[in-house]
């Protein structure tokens, strides 16, 4: 049985090329000081497609935190910091358009009805997540949500994972963590949780079905997934 499910964000709540690219485009142009050029050789050192506007499966922005992308860009950038360029992270996340997967907020609430618990655990800040979140007016549907920089550590580590379980006081083995990259699937894994990827992020079926329990194309599919008594059926098994 299903008590509680824990989604990654980008990739899995939200269409990660739709939302995100608007994010590096503004990002990277801010960085290189407006120089497309310039904009675009950065873009690629972080595994993204500047004329595609689309990101490729090896970035480390699909599963990686601030800290990875700076650790990245900070060779590239003299005399400016890690605060700095973390700040510019921030704020061009802020402002990014994020594209629904589903109408959010009456997914969450068919969810809720069943008696599910439901949280985010993300790579992206807390405060990031919250407001991207709130943006769609789904925030106060949610029982946890951690980032990064929460205190639990990053994933594919298992302890977002772990606090979310512990804060319900659920057996991990009864949470269904979802997510669309192989760090979700890890990270779940590690805990001891099922788990659940979906295809609305920049990795395919044939990377992520081998850590997955379930593979299906998107959250919509998720509630037919659960029977009447949020057991799993077998379908969408792909591993």
């Amino acid at each position: 049985m299903i008590s509680a499910i824990l989604f990654d964000k980008d990739g899995t709540l939200f269409d990660f090329q739709l939302s995100w690219s608007a994010w590096a485009k503004a990002f990277l142009r801010d960085v290189a000081d407006g120089n497309d050029l310039r904009a675009a050789h950065l873009g690629n050192l972080l595994g993204f497609d500047w004329q595609a506007a689309r990101f490729r499966e090896d970035s480390c922005v699909i599963a990686g935190t601030d800290d990875d992308i700076i650790s990245i860009l900070i060779p590239e950038m003299p005399g400016v910091s890690r605060d700095e360029i973390k700040l510019r992270i921030g704020l061009a996340a802020a402002e990014a358009p994020m594209s629904e997967v589903v109408p959010l907020a009456p997914f969450l609430d068919g969810l809720k009805a069943r008696g599910l618990r439901v949280g985010v655990a993300t790579n992206d800040t807390e405060s990031t997540a919250r407001a991207h979140l709130e943006a769609v007016k789904v925030l106060d549907r949610f029982d946890f949500v951690t980032g990064a920089d929460s205190g639990h550590g990053a994933k594919p580590g298992p302890g977002m994972c772990l606090a979310f379980a512990a804060a319900f006081e659920v057996p991990p083995g009864e949470v269904l963590m979802v997510g669309d990259s192989l760090h979700d699937l890890h990270a779940g894994r590690a805990a001891g949780m099922r788990t659940l990827a979906v295809l609305t992020g920049v990795a395919g079926a044939d990377a992520l079905s081998p850590n997955a329990d379930f593979v299906l194309p998107s959250i919509a599919a998720l509630p037919d997934l659960l029977g009447p008594d949020n057991r799993l059926k077998p379908t969408g098994h792909l591993s």
